[in-house]
Protein backbone atom coordinates (compact mmCIF):
# COMPACT_ATOMS: atom_id res chain seq x y z
CA UNK A 1 0.00 0.00 0.00
CA UNK A 2 1.50 3.28 -1.06
CA UNK A 3 1.19 5.30 2.14
CA UNK A 4 1.53 8.64 3.87
CA UNK A 5 4.04 9.91 6.42
CA UNK A 6 2.10 11.14 9.43
CA UNK A 7 2.66 11.57 13.17
CA UNK A 8 2.87 8.13 14.72
CA UNK A 9 1.16 9.49 17.86
CA UNK A 10 -2.03 9.88 15.83
CA UNK A 11 -2.19 6.23 14.88
CA UNK A 12 -5.07 4.06 16.02
CA UNK A 13 -6.47 0.79 14.73
CA UNK A 14 -10.01 -0.53 14.51
CA UNK A 15 -10.54 -4.30 14.45
CA UNK A 16 -12.75 -5.55 11.63
CA UNK A 17 -15.46 -7.84 12.97
CA UNK A 18 -16.76 -10.79 11.04
CA UNK A 19 -13.39 -11.72 9.46
CA UNK A 20 -13.62 -15.49 8.92
CA UNK A 21 -10.62 -17.74 9.38
CA UNK A 22 -10.77 -21.47 8.55
CA UNK A 23 -8.67 -24.44 9.64
CA UNK A 24 -6.47 -26.59 7.44
CA UNK A 25 -2.88 -27.37 6.54
CA UNK A 26 -0.22 -25.98 4.26
CA UNK A 27 2.30 -27.70 2.09
CA UNK A 28 5.52 -26.50 0.53
CA UNK A 29 7.35 -27.15 -2.71
CA UNK A 30 10.56 -25.76 -4.15
CA UNK A 31 11.24 -22.02 -4.02
CA UNK A 32 10.12 -20.19 -7.16
CA UNK A 33 10.13 -16.63 -8.43
CA UNK A 34 7.10 -14.70 -9.64
CA UNK A 35 8.08 -15.11 -13.28
CA UNK A 36 7.84 -18.90 -12.96
CA UNK A 37 4.08 -18.68 -12.58
CA UNK A 38 2.98 -16.53 -15.55
CA UNK A 39 1.67 -19.65 -17.26
CA UNK A 40 1.14 -21.68 -14.05
CA UNK A 41 -1.56 -24.28 -13.58
CA UNK A 42 -4.24 -24.09 -10.90
CA UNK A 43 -3.48 -26.08 -7.74
CA UNK A 44 -5.86 -27.69 -5.28
CA UNK A 45 -7.76 -25.33 -2.99
CA UNK A 46 -7.08 -25.53 0.69
CA UNK A 47 -8.20 -24.15 3.99
CA UNK A 48 -6.48 -21.73 6.30
CA UNK A 49 -4.84 -22.99 9.48
CA UNK A 50 -5.69 -21.43 12.79
CA UNK A 51 -4.66 -17.86 13.39
CA UNK A 52 -1.46 -17.66 15.32
CA UNK A 53 -0.16 -14.81 17.37
CA UNK A 54 2.86 -13.13 15.81
CA UNK A 55 5.84 -12.68 18.06
CA UNK A 56 7.07 -9.14 18.36
CA UNK A 57 10.72 -9.09 19.33
CA UNK A 58 12.70 -6.28 20.84
CA UNK A 59 16.25 -5.79 19.67
CA UNK A 60 18.82 -6.88 22.19
CA UNK A 61 22.39 -8.16 21.85
CA UNK A 62 22.92 -11.86 21.30
CA UNK A 63 25.64 -14.10 19.91
CA UNK A 64 25.63 -16.53 17.03
CA UNK A 65 26.59 -19.27 19.44
CA UNK A 66 23.56 -18.60 21.59
CA UNK A 67 21.31 -18.96 18.58
CA UNK A 68 22.90 -22.22 17.51
CA UNK A 69 22.80 -23.67 21.01
CA UNK A 70 19.10 -22.86 21.16
CA UNK A 71 18.60 -24.80 17.95
CA UNK A 72 17.06 -21.82 16.14
CA UNK A 73 18.04 -20.22 12.88
CA UNK A 74 17.00 -16.60 13.44
CA UNK A 75 17.35 -13.84 10.89
CA UNK A 76 16.88 -10.20 11.73
CA UNK A 77 14.97 -8.37 9.01
CA UNK A 78 13.75 -4.80 8.53
CA UNK A 79 11.58 -3.27 11.21
CA UNK A 80 12.86 -5.52 14.01
CA UNK A 81 10.87 -8.58 12.86
CA UNK A 82 12.40 -11.92 13.85
CA UNK A 83 11.89 -15.03 11.71
CA UNK A 84 12.12 -18.28 13.66
CA UNK A 85 11.49 -20.88 10.99
CA UNK A 86 7.72 -20.64 11.46
CA UNK A 87 5.04 -20.35 8.80
CA UNK A 88 3.76 -16.83 8.18
CA UNK A 89 0.01 -16.19 8.34
CA UNK A 90 -0.78 -13.26 6.04
CA UNK A 91 -3.88 -11.36 4.98
CA UNK A 92 -3.92 -9.48 1.64
CA UNK A 93 -6.33 -6.81 0.43
CA UNK A 94 -6.94 -4.53 -2.52
CA UNK A 95 -7.80 -1.57 -0.33
CA UNK A 96 -9.80 1.63 -0.46
CA UNK A 97 -8.11 4.80 0.83
CA UNK A 98 -9.86 7.76 2.44
CA UNK A 99 -7.25 10.51 2.42
CA UNK A 100 -9.60 13.15 3.87
CA UNK A 101 -9.26 11.87 7.45
CA UNK A 102 -6.37 12.54 9.83
CA UNK A 103 -4.59 10.19 9.75
CA UNK A 104 -5.75 8.63 6.45
CA UNK A 105 -8.16 5.68 6.68
CA UNK A 106 -7.57 2.25 5.16
CA UNK A 107 -10.74 0.32 4.25
CA UNK A 108 -11.36 -3.02 2.51
CA UNK A 109 -13.14 -3.08 -0.83
CA UNK A 110 -10.86 -1.17 -3.21
CA UNK A 111 -10.19 -1.67 -6.93
CA UNK A 112 -7.00 -2.03 -8.94
CA UNK A 113 -6.19 -2.19 -12.66
CA UNK A 114 -3.50 -3.79 -14.81
CA UNK A 115 -2.91 -3.63 -18.55
CA UNK A 116 -1.65 -6.13 -21.08
CA UNK A 117 0.86 -5.61 -23.88
CA UNK A 118 0.52 -6.48 -27.54
CA UNK A 119 -1.90 -4.76 -27.45
CA UNK A 120 -1.86 -2.45 -24.45
CA UNK A 121 -5.54 -1.67 -25.07
CA UNK A 122 -6.49 -4.76 -23.01
CA UNK A 123 -7.12 -4.10 -19.31
CA UNK A 124 -8.41 -5.93 -16.24
CA UNK A 125 -10.07 -4.50 -13.10
CA UNK A 126 -9.84 -6.52 -9.88
CA UNK A 127 -11.21 -6.40 -6.36
CA UNK A 128 -10.34 -8.89 -3.68
CA UNK A 129 -8.98 -10.01 -0.34
CA UNK A 130 -7.95 -13.23 1.34
CA UNK A 131 -5.44 -15.03 3.50
CA UNK A 132 -2.62 -17.50 3.07
CA UNK A 133 -0.11 -19.43 5.11
CA UNK A 134 3.41 -19.20 3.70
CA UNK A 135 5.49 -22.27 4.66
CA UNK A 136 8.64 -21.70 6.68
CA UNK A 137 10.62 -23.44 3.95
CA UNK A 138 9.25 -21.11 1.28
CA UNK A 139 7.47 -22.17 -1.88
CA UNK A 140 3.85 -23.06 -2.47
CA UNK A 141 0.93 -23.69 -0.13
CA UNK A 142 -2.68 -24.80 -0.47
CA UNK A 143 -3.59 -23.05 2.80
CA UNK A 144 -5.43 -20.15 1.17
CA UNK A 145 -8.77 -18.38 1.33
CA UNK A 146 -10.37 -15.53 -0.55
CA UNK A 147 -10.98 -14.14 -3.98
CA UNK A 148 -12.77 -11.22 -5.57
CA UNK A 149 -14.30 -9.91 -8.78
CA UNK A 150 -12.91 -9.22 -12.25
CA UNK A 151 -13.85 -7.19 -15.32
CA UNK A 152 -11.88 -7.27 -18.59
CA UNK A 153 -11.83 -4.44 -21.14
CA UNK A 154 -10.65 -3.77 -24.69
CA UNK A 155 -10.14 -0.52 -26.56
CA UNK A 156 -8.47 1.24 -23.64
CA UNK A 157 -7.67 3.95 -22.80
CA UNK A 158 -10.37 5.33 -25.12
CA UNK A 159 -13.66 3.45 -25.12
CA UNK A 160 -12.55 0.76 -22.64
CA UNK A 161 -15.41 -1.58 -23.57
CA UNK A 162 -16.16 -4.41 -21.07
CA UNK A 163 -15.56 -7.85 -22.59
CA UNK A 164 -16.31 -10.06 -19.59
CA UNK A 165 -16.86 -10.08 -15.84
CA UNK A 166 -17.38 -12.38 -12.91
CA UNK A 167 -15.73 -13.65 -9.75
CA UNK A 168 -12.46 -15.45 -9.05
CA UNK A 169 -11.27 -17.76 -6.29
CA UNK A 170 -7.76 -18.15 -4.93
CA UNK A 171 -6.72 -21.79 -5.07
CA UNK A 172 -3.05 -21.79 -4.07
CA UNK A 173 -0.15 -19.65 -2.91
CA UNK A 174 2.61 -19.77 -5.52
CA UNK A 175 5.09 -17.38 -3.90
CA UNK A 176 5.39 -14.98 -0.96
CA UNK A 177 8.25 -12.52 -0.51
CA UNK A 178 8.40 -10.44 2.66
CA UNK A 179 9.89 -6.98 2.17
CA UNK A 180 9.71 -5.17 5.51
CA UNK A 181 7.27 -3.90 8.09
CA UNK A 182 5.39 -0.80 6.95
CA UNK A 183 5.61 2.52 8.78
CA UNK A 184 3.28 5.51 9.10
CA UNK A 185 0.08 6.23 11.02
CA UNK A 186 -3.33 5.18 9.70
CA UNK A 187 -6.83 4.41 10.85
CA UNK A 188 -6.78 0.77 9.85
CA UNK A 189 -10.26 -0.68 9.33
CA UNK A 190 -8.92 -3.80 7.61
CA UNK A 191 -7.03 -5.81 10.23
CA UNK A 192 -5.25 -5.40 13.56
CA UNK A 193 -2.00 -7.16 12.62
CA UNK A 194 1.26 -5.55 11.56
CA UNK A 195 1.19 -3.94 8.11
CA UNK A 196 3.70 -5.48 5.73
CA UNK A 197 5.39 -4.57 2.44
CA UNK A 198 6.17 -7.32 -0.06
CA UNK A 199 4.61 -9.33 -2.87
CA UNK A 200 2.57 -12.48 -3.26
CA UNK A 201 1.69 -14.60 -6.30
CA UNK A 202 -1.61 -16.48 -6.04
CA UNK A 203 -3.04 -19.08 -8.40
CA UNK A 204 -6.66 -18.24 -9.19
CA UNK A 205 -9.68 -19.76 -10.92
CA UNK A 206 -12.03 -17.44 -12.81
CA UNK A 207 -15.80 -17.98 -12.85
CA UNK A 208 -15.84 -18.40 -16.65
CA UNK A 209 -13.58 -21.44 -16.43
CA UNK A 210 -10.29 -19.73 -17.24
CA UNK A 211 -7.31 -19.89 -14.91
CA UNK A 212 -4.38 -17.65 -14.11
CA UNK A 213 -2.34 -15.99 -11.42
CA UNK A 214 -2.77 -12.82 -9.40
CA UNK A 215 0.23 -10.82 -8.26
CA UNK A 216 -0.41 -8.62 -5.21
CA UNK A 217 2.33 -6.00 -4.91
CA UNK A 218 2.59 -3.71 -1.89
CA UNK A 219 4.99 -0.79 -1.55
CA UNK A 220 3.51 0.93 1.50
CA UNK A 221 4.97 3.56 3.77
CA UNK A 222 8.63 2.78 4.36
CA UNK A 223 8.70 0.17 1.59
CA UNK A 224 12.03 -0.93 0.16
CA UNK A 225 13.17 0.15 -3.28
CA UNK A 226 12.13 -2.16 -6.09
CA UNK A 227 8.73 -3.21 -4.73
CA UNK A 228 5.89 -2.15 -7.04
CA UNK A 229 2.41 -1.11 -5.90
CA UNK A 230 -0.81 -2.56 -7.31
CA UNK A 231 -1.74 -5.81 -9.04
CA UNK A 232 -0.74 -7.85 -12.07
CA UNK A 233 -2.57 -10.90 -13.40
CA UNK A 234 -2.88 -13.53 -16.09
CA UNK A 235 -6.11 -14.93 -17.50
CA UNK A 236 -5.37 -17.96 -19.65
CA UNK A 237 -2.85 -16.69 -22.22
CA UNK A 238 -3.49 -12.95 -21.67
CA UNK A 239 -0.85 -11.36 -19.44
CA UNK A 240 -1.83 -8.15 -17.64
CA UNK A 241 1.72 -7.34 -16.67
CA UNK A 242 1.62 -3.56 -16.23
CA UNK A 243 0.29 -2.59 -12.81
CA UNK A 244 -1.52 0.74 -12.88
CA UNK A 245 0.01 3.13 -10.33
CA UNK A 246 -2.00 5.00 -7.67
CA UNK A 247 -1.10 8.33 -9.37
CA UNK A 248 -1.02 10.53 -6.28
CA UNK A 249 -1.28 10.29 -2.49
CA UNK A 250 -5.07 10.83 -2.44
CA UNK A 251 -6.11 8.59 -5.35
CA UNK A 252 -8.47 5.81 -4.22
CA UNK A 253 -7.44 2.95 -6.52
CA UNK A 254 -4.53 0.65 -7.33
CA UNK A 255 -3.53 0.17 -3.69
CA UNK A 256 -2.83 -3.07 -1.82
CA UNK A 257 -1.85 -4.10 1.69
CA UNK A 258 -0.63 -7.11 3.64
CA UNK A 259 -1.12 -7.77 7.36
CA UNK A 260 0.54 -10.40 9.53
CA UNK A 261 -2.15 -12.31 11.43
Amino acid sequence: MAGFKTDASMARKIRVKGHVVGVGSGESDSKSEMSDYVDGQIGNPGLLPKRRNMMKATRRPFSQGALLSAGLFMVLVGGGRVAQGAAEHVRWDILSLNATTTPPTLNPGGVAYASARNPSSLKIKLTGSGTFVAPASGGESSAVTGGGTWVTYSGCPGACTPTGSGAYEVTRLASWEFGNLATGAFIDNIADGERVNGNAVLRIQYSDGSSGVLGVLCHGAGGKDGIAEGVIATKDFVTYVDAEAPDGPSVDKNRTIFHFE
